[in-house]
């Protein structure tokens, strides 16, 4: 039954993948392999056997090979691992347990990468070992059941839920067998996934700034607060259109960081744009879709740390590569080709300028401009996240400043934040080489920040951008927002618009207004735990990573990052797995090619802007994307509406993107021609808007 599952699956791959039909072959004949094991001990890959034995020194995963002797190499779990063959045999010591671990074997031929993924578990009788190989395929399962469920029934909860089992059950080793285990892995998903996500300290930082910031946003709209940013802003918001003007501005406007970004202007744009007749959806839309591209593309965000390491460490070993340029110049000099998140933000305005709208966006505009109904559901307590009345106290003075105050303290907290957290790993970086400064003061250290550089003369941008880029972003959100909080608690007490009692539990309304969301980020990020497990990354790049013309790798990598971005729900691990491998591959393939050293360099630029624009489109496009989520949250959207109205969006100007990054990588790059492409993009993406877009200014 199961190797019918198998075909049947396979056959599949095979419609999507042609060129993948002989590694096809190989799994099947290695399940074909194990299933006649009655006792599932050993697993063929290739020229190896493989079986767990155990000795007085412990547990070993022996490999045999006939008439081996000498040195092998293999590698597992990623680790380049040195095999000491004697008479055809050779031990890597193990320890599974009898939950059992996961072994990625990859026997690497080459640049060819032969991976396999077994499961090895002690019997809970005797010595013995259970040893089942899991088809890599498999990994994609998890995150499109998710997927899949939340698209078909609209809940995102038990869809997540049941990806996560999904992913236990086959990290646990596929046990139809076993009952136990099966009811195992089921609590599995609290007890290691929900527990591991939620135990990361970036993961409880986020929470916490989320908790926080919906705390500060019920205190500013039950003192009256919202209630005047929306009188004040009624003087530029005199129409649909303006109004969206102004969500896509402050949008933008907020660009150090995303979840910053969406919580702040879709808890402060959701009661004015209602006024307006504007769907959550599109709302939701522009919170979203300002947010990410914006943190991607500004060279100071809270994004740029992470992207320079990841540049750094995949360009540190480039053979022939000029080291004289830093990540940040490399970064800088890319921006060039971030076609997607500069469309995104243009496509919007023009959205807004035409006031068209296509596909469900349009119906869901239409239905809240002729009924009022702003939101899909009829009934609000049915959207998700759903938020508390938050109407201004009886009384309240309806005063902008009560809601701009505390709002502007977090964004100047969370510079404040970025900057001092930023001088501190500055002053220790210059501490490592031995050239600390007498005083870790911010001018001093600012004055000496050269040495970071390793440039005599860095100009001010890339000085501030190392700056940004060396930060603790998630202790100076969490600075900004319990300062916003404290803020607002002050000036509602001072105001004596409420005492301190009331104050506090409409803190804690705000906090209840976030577990909705939270509940399903915590998912979201267990699901990824699952991926990561099974190495969906891995697979994703092994059907697509084939020895191709270098002019087409940005498309390549283009498609790759948009589906483990959508598959993961995060582009910040698509980034993390792909930057290692594209830039590498990039360069080497151009290299083995003879391209000469402009172009090469010039590709290669191309490849790092893809992988970070199609990092974006994936999270757009993914209803387990934890930004998505939260422009939901702060929306009051409901988040499966929300997705299927973006959807076509993102794709759009994915579309678009993709083809303008393949084609200035076949003209040569370059500024001028990088210009001449994004006037071309952005003139085909307003004839798409005129051709397909209807009216909606009722």
């Amino acid at each position: 039954m199961r190797a019918n599952l198998y075909l049947v699956l396979s056959i599949v791959l095979l419609l999507i993948n042609p060129s993948f039909s002989q590694d096809v072959v190989d799994t099947l004949s290695i399940i074909e392999t194990v299933e006649k094991q009655a006792n599932l001990e050993k697993v063929v890959i290739d020229e190896y056997t493989l079986k767990a034995t155990a000795t007085k020194d412990g547990s070993n995963l022996t490999f045999y090979k006939k008439g081996a002797n000498g040195e092998g190499h293999i590698f597992i779990n990623g680790e380049d691992t040195k095999l000491a063959f004697v008479n055809g045999v050779a031990n890597f010591k193990i320890d599974p347990g009898f939950g059992g671990k996961l072994f990625l074997i990859n026997n690497k031929i080459g640049k060819k990468n032969n991976y396999n993924l077994t499961h090895i578990s002690k019997m809970k009788r005797g010595t013995g070992f259970r040893i089942r190989h899991i088809p890599l395929w498999m990994s994609i399962i998890p995150p499109l059941i998710a997927i899949i469920l939340a698209l078909v029934f609209k809940e995102v909860i038990v869809s997540l839920f049941l990806g996560i089992w999904a992913g236990a059950f086959i990290a646990s080793g596929l046990r139809f067998d076993s009952l136990y285990y099966m009811i195992d892995s089921f609590f599995s998903v609290l007890t290691t996934y929900i527990l591991g996500a939620i135990s990361n300290s970036s993961h409880v930082s986020i929470i916490l700034f989320s908790l926080l910031i919906g705390g500060m946003v019920a205190i500013i709209s039950r003192n009256g607060g919202m209630a005047g940013v929306v009188q004040s802003l009624s003087k530029y918001a005199k129409s649909a259109r303006s109004t969206q003007f102004i969500t896509w501005f402050l949008g933008v406007a907020i660009f150090f960081d995303d979840y910053a970004n969406t919580l702040i202007v879709g808890n402060t744009m959701r009661s004015v744009t209602d006024k307006f007749k504007i769907s959550r959806e599109k709302l939701a839309y522009i919170v979203d879709s300002t947010a990410a591209p914006v943190s991607a593309i500004a060279f100071i965000t809270t994004w740029i740390g992470a992207e320079l390491s990841y540049i750094a460490g995949a360009t540190a070993g480039l053979e022939g590569f000029d080291t004289s340029l830093t990540p940040y110049a490399i970064f800088m000099s890319s921006l060039k080709y971030s076609y997607y998140p500069i469309f995104t933000l243009g496509f919007i305005l023009m959205l807004i300028y035409t006031k068209r709208d296509f596909g469900k966006m349009y119906k869901a505009e239409m239905r809240a401009r002729t009924t009022g109904q702003v939101s899909s559901v009829i009934n609000p307590d049915d959207d998700e996240p759903n938020m508390e009345d938050l109407s201004p106290v009886k009384g309240a003075p309806l005063k902008w400043k009560n809601a701009v105050i505390p709002v502007v303290v977090v964004i100047l907290m969370t510079i404040f934040g970025l900057i001092d957290t930023g001088i501190d790993s500055i002053y220790q970086a210059l501490a490592d080489k031995g050239m600390a400064p007498d005083s870790s003061g911010w001018g001093v250290v600012w004055s000496q920040i050269g040495g970071v550089i390793n440039s005599d003369e860095p100009g001010f941008i890339m000085k501030l951008g190392k700056l940004i880029g060396s930060s603790d972003s998630y202790k100076a959100l969490l600075w900004a927002s319990f300062s916003g909080v404290v803020v607002s608690i002050m000036m509602t007490i001072g105001g004596k618009i409420m005492n301190l009692f009331d104050t506090m539990h409409t803190m804690t309304t705000g906090f209840k207004t976030m577990l909705p969301a939270l509940i399903i980020l915590s998912l979201a990020w267990s699901l990824a735990i699952t991926t990561e497990q099974l190495h969906t990354a891995d697979y994703i790049t092994l059907i697509l990573a084939d020895s191709v013309s270098p002019y087409l790798m940005p498309g390549i990598i283009f498609i790759l990052a948009a589906l483990i971005a959508f598959s993961t729900g995060s582009s910040w691990s698509t980034m993390a797995i792909l930057y290692p491998i594209a830039i590498p591959t990039t360069w080497a393939i151009c290299q083995n090619q003879g391209i000469d050293p402009n172009t090469t360099m010039e590709l290669l630029l191309n490849v790092i802007a893809v992988v970070l624009g199609a990092s974006v489109v994936g999270d757009h496009c993914s209803p387990i994307s934890d930004t998505t989520i939260l422009s939901s949250l702060a929306s009051d959207c409901n988040h499966i509406d929300h997705v299927k109205t973006q959807l076509p969006y993102a794709l759009t100007v994915a579309a678009v993107s993709l083809l303008a990054a393949v084609g200035v990588s076949y003209l040569g790059g370059g500024w001028f021609m990088s210009f001449i492409i994004l006037i071309v993009g952005f003139f085909t993406l307003w004839g798409i808007i005129m051709k397909f877009g209807k009216r909606v200014d009722l």
